[in-house]
């Protein structure tokens, strides 16, 4: 099989990044890109946006035009009809508007030719990377999933923070003081190295891992220690990315591409198991388009 990326982002910082490290500038708005002009492709991943169906925001779903971005996916699943799709997005699709969110799309799915979409939770826990992240993936085969999808299920322990935690960080990611005594005067930690995860509500909690990295959220709602803040490389390596992914944006910007990214490890396991049952059921030929890999946030 031969494999060619293509790629969309809306963010224009995002797609410097990954223009930089896959030598490929991602297209922009997909709702302004015409289907019949993607390139021919089998397999199309995509994570549309979850801030409609997220806890940290409103959970209005279909109702935010966030969440519209879905059928823009269909509308190009319709032209280009690839052989299997991957879509991923936050566990609370599962139970947005009283399940109806998820029933829809998978619905969707079926009525285009992806017969009998699937569908599983699964963390990044369990893939390796200390960072307790729950996402919902969802897979489909043109033609129809005929026997239960081969789900991953990786029980790799995940890696000590103390492979993740740089040594000597700068010492710009400190919390300031202020933040520190008050962290320190409600919590102590049973860990170290720990992350210490400051909720909603204000409660504070440590683990030996992270809870999930978040593209808009407070710059102090995760502290290794309750000390500082954790570095762009200790949040690239908490998504499972290499070393070698090399940083160009300022911190902020790419503290927003960790928490919108997708944990490598983890859905490198699905989009694998998705090629077995592609290749088993004849679907690949000798040499495939290009797969299209879109990102809208």
């Amino acid at each position: 099989m031969c494999f060619r990326l293509r790629s969309c982002d809306i963010d224009e910082e995002c797609r410097k990044s990954y223009e930089h490290n896959y030598g490929l500038k991602p297209y922009g708005d997909i709702s302004r890109l015409r289907a019949k002009n993607v390139p021919d492709h089998d397999l199309f991943c995509a994570g549309f946006p979850c801030q409609p169906f997220s806890i940290i925001g409103k959970r209005r779903g279909f109702s935010d035009v966030r969440g519209t971005l879905f059928f823009e996916i269909v509308r190009i699943l319709k032209e280009k009809t690839p052989q299997a799709v991957v879509l991923e997005n936050v566990k609370q699709l599962v139970t947005n508007d009283n399940g109806r969110t998820l029933a829809t799309i998978l619905d969707t799915l079926d009525s285009i030719g992806y017969r009998n979409p699937q569908w599983r939770l699964l963390n990044a826990l369990d893939f390796g990377l200390p960072q307790k992240r729950e996402r919902i993936l969802i897979v489909g085969i043109l033609g129809g999933i005929q026997s239960p999808f081969p789900w991953p299920n990786s029980a790799t322990k995940p890696k000590p923070l103390s492979e993740i935690l740089e040594s000597k960080p700068n010492l710009r990611h400190s919390a300031s003081e202020r933040i520190r005594r008050r962290r320190h005067a409600v919590h102590t930690s049973k860990f170290h190295p720990a992350i210490w995860h400051e909720n909603k509500s204000g409660n504070i909690s440590s683990h030996p891992f992270s809870c999930a990295l978040r593209a808009g959220a407070s710059h102090n709602y995760l502290l290794v220690d309750g000390k500082r803040r954790l570095t762009p490389r200790e949040m690239l390596r908490l998504q499972g990315f290499p070393d070698s992914f090399e940083i160009i944006c300022n911190d902020s910007q790419t503290r927003k591409q960790t928490g919108n990214a997708v944990p490598v490890p983890m859905v490198a396991a699905v989009v694998r198991s998705v090629l077995n049952v592609y290749q088993s059921t004849q679907i690949a030929r000798q040499c495939s388009p290009a797969p299209l890999a879109i990102s809208t946030g």
